[in-house]
C-alpha cells in the first residue's frame, strides 16, 4: 500500500513538472511581422504565405509588427475595404486590394522605438498578384530566408528573434488608419477648359483693336478732308 501510494506521488510529480515546463514554453514568443486576411469582420491568421495568396477583387490584406506567441497579434485597425479603397475607381482587367500595415507599438519594439502609424493603402494590380507583391508594391520589403524580415525599413535589424518570458496583453488598444493615396490606380484627367470659353478672349481683343484701327483712319481721313477744304477756300 506504502508502495503503491509513493508511485503515484512520483507520477503527480512527474505530471506537474511536465505542466510546469510547458507553461514556461508558452511564455517564450518571437518578435516578427504577422501576416493575415481581414473576412466575416475581423482578422485571421493567414494559413499560407504571402508569395502562395492570391488576394480576390475587394479583398484586404494585413500585416502587424508584434511579439506574439500562441495567439496571433492581428492589425489594430478594422480591414474597412470601404475607407481605404472607396475613392478609388474600379478598373477593367484589374482589381483593387486594400492593404493594411500596423507597425505595432514601441512595447512590440527590440529597443522601444516608436514605430511608424498604421496605414491603408489601395492597390489597383493585376488579377494574379501576390499578397507579397501587393505588399512590395506600397512599401519596400526586407526578406531573409523566406521570412518577412522589415517593411519599409522597420525594423533596421532583425528578423523573427525570439523573446524570452514575453508579456502579451489581452487586447490591443484600436487605432486610426493614416489612408495614403492609392497606388497603381490610372491617372485621372484634368478638366480642360471649353473651346468657345478659351477663343472668346483673343476674339474680343482682336475686335477692340480693329475697331481702334478703324477710329483711327477715320480721324486721318477727316483731318485730310478738312485740310483740303481750308486750301481750297483759300484760293
Amino acid at each position: 500500500m506504502i508502495a503503491k501510494r509513493l508511485v503515484l506521488t512520483l507520477l503527480t510529480g512527474l505530471l506537474l513538472a511536465g505542466t510546469a515546463t510547458t507553461t514556461a514554453q508558452a511564455e517564450d514568443g518571437y518578435r516578427f511581422w504577422g501576416y493575415y486576411q481581414y473576412t466575416g469582420g475581423q482578422w485571421a491568421f493567414a494559413q499560407k504565405g504571402s508569395e502562395a495568396v492570391v488576394p480576390a477583387d475587394g479583398a484586404v490584406e494585413g500585416w502587424r509588427f508584434a511579439v506574439g506567441g500562441a495567439k496571433p497579434r492581428v492589425p489594430r485597425a478594422a480591414g474597412d475595404f470601404s475607407a481605404i479603397c472607396g475613392a478609388t475607381p474600379a478598373e477593367t482587367g484589374k482589381k483593387r486590394v486594400a492593404l493594411v500595415i500596423d507597425s505595432g507599438t514601441p512595447a512590440d519594439s527590440a529597443s522601444g522605438a516608436t514605430p511608424p502609424p498604421a496605414t491603408g493603402t489601395c492597390v489597383v494590380t493585376d488579377p494574379k498578384a501576390t499578397g507579397a507583391k501587393i505588399l512590395a508594391a506600397v512599401k519596400p520589403v526586407r526578406i531573409e530566408k523566406g521570412l518577412t524580415c522589415a517593411i519599409d525599413g522597420y525594423p533596421a535589424t532583425g528578423c523573427g528573434d525570439q523573446v524570452k518570458n514575453i508579456s502579451v496583453p489581452a487586447t490591443d488598444e484600436p487605432v486610426k488608419l493614416e489612408i495614403g493615396a492609392a497606388v497603381g490606380a490610372a491617372p485621372v484627367p484634368s478638366a480642360s477648359p471649353s473651346p468657345s470659353a478659351d477663343s472668346q478672349p483673343a476674339k474680343s481683343h482682336k475686335v477692340g483693336w480693329a475697331g481702334g484701327v478703324l477710329i483711327l483712319l477715320i480721324a486721318v481721313g477727316g483731318y485730310l478732308t478738312s485740310r483740303r477744304r481750308t486750301k481750297f477756300l483759300k484760293q
